[in-house]
Order: structure tokens, then sequence, then C-alpha cells
């Protein structure tokens, strides 16, 4: 499978191209809830939820004071754009 260019806004890429695409990334699908994510690095964790218009990003426990830390981020922008913010983590 080839994905677009990395220029390309995310709402231009097929369903399994971004689920390719997050594979690729380290991330692990729900079993129970398809459109739930799961991703572990070495200085934190996170769970990825693919919305309607969106991707949505909850780092955890990820704040000064223990609480989670949460994004969104439009399928409007670039794959390129939305990798550098959501994997260089909190």
């Amino acid at each position: 499978m080839t994905l677009p260019s990395a220029d390309t806004p995310l709402y231009n890429h097929p369903l399994p191209e971004i689920e390719q695409w997050l594979k690729s990334r380290g991330c692990q699908q729900d079993r129970r809830e398809l459109h739930c994510w799961q991703i572990e690095q070495l200085t934190w964790k996170a769970e990825l939820s693919l919305d309607i218009d969106q991707l949505t990003v909850r780092y955890i426990e990820a704040g000064a004071d223990g609480q989670d830390i949460q994004r969104a981020f439009k399928y409007s922008l670039s794959r390129q754009d939305i990798e550098a913010a959501v994997f260089s983590g909190p």
C-alpha cells in the first residue's frame, strides 16, 4: 500500500492507508473500538481517536499536574503536519 505524498491533507487518504500509517508509526488498534489507537513511547503514551472530522490525541498523564493533555487535528492538515505534531509528544 502506497501512501499519498506527505503534504496531502489527511482527508484525501483512504482509511486503510491511514490505518497502515498509524501501524507503521507504532500505534496499536483497539480490538473493540476500531477507531481508537494506542501508542507508547519511552517518555509518553497516548490514545488516538479517528473522529468524524479530526484526529484526537490524548497524552496520558502528560500535564505538569499529572492530568491528561488532549489535542485535536483537523483532517484538512497534511499527514506530514499531523505526524510532526502528534508523534513529537506532548
